[in-house]
């Protein structure tokens, strides 16, 4: 058998199913205390952006987004939509207090790796229902 090392750009597209794969072991990650696993799966200058992040670098990420982990209790995956490079993963997500949240993330794919994420927080989740969140108005005063 010949083996080859390939430079990142030279990498074969990802199959769906090698898509899916990532997806898994990112939540896996933080239900495992696994940091060497998501780092196998994200890429060198990924970026992450939320309604706390504005597209942060790889090490911003691990240095503010990692430390959740310890408080995330389980994550269950209810959709995952594969459309080419990007992929949409709605999930409920429970913490270690037990209290749950439905969001809904973005991922693009580059040279087999996770390139970007982009996150859209739900408001908490309990007994199959998504609680009401409290309207805002921009007149008055919160």
């Amino acid at each position: 058998m010949r083996t080859e090392i390939l430079l990142a750009d030279e990498m074969p597209d990802m199959t769906a199913e090698h898509r899916r794969r990532a997806i898994h072991a990112v939540y896996e990650a933080y239900e495992n205390d696994d940091r060497d696993a998501l780092e196998q799966v994200i890429a060198e200058d990924f970026s992450f952006t939320s309604p706390y992040d504005n597209a942060i670098d790889r090490e911003e990420y691990f240095h503010r987004c990692w430390p959740n982990h310890k408080t995330t209790a389980s994550t269950m995956l209810e959709r995952v939509v594969i459309d080419g490079d990007g992929a949409y993963i709605t999930y409920v997500g429970t913490n270690t207090s037990g209290r749950s949240f439905h969001n809904t993330e973005y991922m693009t794919f580059r040279n087999g790796k996770i390139a970007s994420v982009d996150v859209f927080f739900g408001p908490e989740y309990r007994d199959g229902a998504m609680l009401p969140a409290e309207i805002r108005h921009p007149n008055r005063p919160n």
